[in-house]
């Protein structure tokens, strides 16, 4: 199954970063291993700064980095998150399994997927990919790059996600939906 790979994903506010998440598998993985306890622009910017910082951006070279090594360049200000050493450690066990279970191709993890449920399981055993970041992944993949194996509908969500952000406007509608929806469910345990 072949990808049509939008130009940009709109997630940071910044041209070359959403330029780099659209035209790299891995950074796109690599953005929702550090989506936690971050802004989505924050989160979403690092792969560009990780690139920046470290000279190049591919799996075995990030798994292979010195761990105290990218703990630094995670740390050295900006940080790229607010957590550098956990995060540092998420996107390095990330990465090694990339590099040893798709030969270092972060795209062949949806390419190679002959079903949705089976996308679902490969987004699902990957490091620091839990299930609403699988099923966010899930809708960006169909939504906007066309991956949608058999049984794909079964397996994506069927409420707003990353996914359905095809602008900056779209970004900031979907963030004020998700604020509202999160103070909703305060309110209903309250």
């Amino acid at each position: 199954m072949a990808a049509t790979r939008p130009t940009h994903l709109y997630f940071t506010g910044d041209d070359e970063a959403d330029r780099f998440l659209a035209e790299e598998p891995l950074a796109l993985l690599v953005g929702f291993v550090l989506d936690q306890q971050v802004t989505v622009q924050k989160a979403f910017s690092g792969p560009l700064e990780i690139r920046r910082r470290l000279g190049s951006f591919d799996a075995a070279t990030i798994a292979g980095a010195d761990p105290g090594e990218l703990e630094e360049l995670f740390r050295r200000r900006p940080a790229i998150h607010r957590f550098p050493r956990n995060m540092a450690r998420r996107v390095q066990e990330l990465c090694a399994a990339v590099a040893e279970d798709y030969g270092g191709d972060a795209e062949r993890v949806w390419l190679e997927a002959e079903s949705g449920e089976e996308l679902e399981r490969r987004l699902l055993a990957l490091p620091g990919i839990g299930s609403m970041k699988a099923r966010s992944l899930l809708a960006i993949l169909g939504n906007r790059y066309g991956i949608r194996p058999p049984g794909w509908e079964d397996v994506a969500p069927n409420y707003p996600t990353l996914g359905d952000v095809d602008s900056y406007e779209a970004l900031e509608d979907y963030q004020e939906k998700k604020r509202a929806h999160k103070a909703a469910l305060r309110a209903a345990k309250s």
